[in-house]
C-alpha cells in the first residue's frame, strides 16, 4: 500500500465535509433571504466568501440546483430561483390539506402539557429588520406547526408536514421583511390552540386551514404590493 492509498480516505472525508459546510451555509443564506430570489451568483465569488476552493462550492451549488433553490445558467454562473405565485399557491394548497388533517388528529391526541407548550410558542414575536429575533420567530413558527403535526401521532404525516414547512421557510423570511405579521400569527396560533383544547377535530381542521389561507393571502398581497425582487407572477 502506498502513501496515496493511505491518505485517500481522509482526503475524501475532508472534501465531503467541506461540501457539507458549503451546502449548509448557502442553504441558510437562501432561506433567510441573504441570497435573494432572482439574484445572480458566481462560483468564484462564493468560494472567496466562504474561504474555500471552488470544488466544494460547485458540489454544494449542484445539490441546491437539484433541490430547486438555484438554477445553473450556461456561461454565466448561477441564479437564485425566483418565487412564483403559482409555486406559492401550490405549496400552500398542499400544506392546507396536510396540516388540516394533522390538526384534526392532534385535537384527539395532544396532551394538556403539549397544548401548554403550543400556547408558549404562539407568543413568539420579532422586530422587523432585526435578524436574530426574526430567525427565532420563524423557528418558533416551525416548531408550533411541527408540534401539532407530531401530535397527530402519525409519523408519516409529520414527515410530510415538515418537508413542506422547510419549503415555506424562504417565503416566511420574505414576508417578515415586508410586513409585520406578529399580530396575525399570534392571534391565529392562539385560536388554533383554543380549538385544540376543545377536542373538536373538525373545528381544529378548519382553524388550521383558515390560518394557512390567511398566511398565503397575506404573503401574496405583501410581496406583490412591495414589488419584492425575485417574486414573479
Amino acid at each position: 500500500m502506498n502513501k496515496t492509498d493511505t491518505f485517500a480516505p481522509a482526503t475524501d472525508k475532508r472534501a465531503k465535509s467541506l461540501t457539507e459546510q458549503a451546502y449548509a451555509i448557502l442553504r441558510e443564506r437562501l432561506i433567510q433571504g441573504d441570497l435573494a430570489p432572482g439574484a445572480d451568483v458566481s462560483e468564484p465569488e462564493l468560494a472567496e466568501q466562504l474561504e474555500m476552493s471552488k470544488t466544494p462550492v460547485r458540489e454544494a451549488l449542484a445539490r441546491l440546483c437539484v433541490e430547486g433553490f438555484m438554477e445553473a445558467i450556461p456561461r454565466r454562473g448561477y441564479r437564485v430561483t425566483p418565487v412564483t405565485v403559482s409555486d406559492m399557491n401550490d405549496l400552500f394548497a398542499v400544506r392546507g390539506m396536510l396540516e388540516g388533517t394533522a390538526a384534526s388528529l392532534a385535537a384527539k391526541n395532544l396532551t394538556e402539557q403539549e397544548l401548554d407548550v403550543l400556547d408558549q410558542l404562539a407568543n413568539a414575536s420579532y422586530v422587523m429588520g432585526e435578524g436574530v429575533s426574526t430567525k427565532t420567530f420563524v423557528t418558533s413558527n416551525e416548531e408550533f406547526h411541527s408540534a401539532i403535526a407530531r401530535g397527530s401521532r402519525n409519523p408519516r404525516l409529520h414527515g410530510l408536514v415538515m418537508s413542506h414547512l422547510e419549503e415555506c421557510a424562504r417565503l416566511f423570511y420574505m414576508g417578515t421583511r415586508v410586513r409585520d405579521i406578529n399580530p396575525e400569527t399570534a392571534n391565529d396560533h392562539h385560536r388554533i390552540v383554543a380549538v385544540l383544547r376543545e377536542r373538536d377535530s373538525e373545528k381544529a381542521r378548519q382553524a388550521m386551514v383558515e390560518h394557512n389561507e390567511n398566511t398565503r393571502q397575506g404573503l401574496l398581497n405583501a410581496l406583490i404590493s412591495n414589488a419584492q425582487g425575485g417574486f414573479t407572477l
